[in-house]
């Protein structure tokens, strides 16, 4: 008798440190998955004022284009929590979309191979930023599930496993994106 309650006190033991782990283990792909948006961001973040220097030389007088996108810009540094930098990064796009639709307008600038280059740059890292938001969330949701189903939901709160954010833009964000980007000419 003695040795069946040792071998099942044993066996939930092993049993908790396999539950444990696993709770680490995703906890640790969701803060992968949301240092790898860090470094996507930052690679937007620094190809913004070659953007924004090559257009300068085209359109002069596009400056209200240009100054929402260094004031997003700085909004972007400025962003402290995951929901601040979603925000702010949500802009950052509306803005850089803004930009692209000048550059539309200019057959001269849309033609130079500086502004070609840095756009394809700015779309494949549009392209790597998306992957990674996908990959964040897909990495949140299994982690959320996991902490929330049985036998992980009986002790990871106490643990210290909180469900983690989705990367997703805030509602009044949402609608913004929607809106076609407006260019005047004045």
């Amino acid at each position: 008798m003695g040795w069946l309650v040792l071998g099942v006190i044993v066996a939930a033991a092993l049993w908790a440190v396999v539950v444990y782990n696993r709770l680490v283990a995703l906890r640790q792909a969701v803060n992968n998955a949301e240092g790898d948006i860090d470094v996507q961001l930052r690679q937007r973040f620094d190809l913004v004022p070659q953007l924004v220097e090559t257009v300068k030389g085209y359109a002069q007088h596009e400056s209200g284009v240009l100054e929402r996108i260094t004031e997003a810009r700085t909004a972007v540094a400025a962003a402290d929590t995951p929901a601040a930098k979603m925000a702010a990064e949500a802009g950052l796009s509306r803005a850089l979309g803004g930009l692209i639709a000048v550059a539309e307008a200019y057959p001269d600038l849309k033609a130079s191979a500086n502004f070609q280059t840095l756009q394809t740059q700015l779309m494949d890292i549009e392209d790597k930023i998306a992957a990674a938001r996908r990959f964040l969330n897909n990495s949140v949701s299994e982690y959320n599930a996991s902490i929330a189903q049985i036998p992980a939901v009986l002790f990871a709160t106490r643990l210290g496993f909180a469900p983690a954010q989705f990367y997703d833009l805030p509602a009044d964000r949402a609608a913004e994106i929607n809106e076609p980007v407006k260019v005047s000419f004045k």
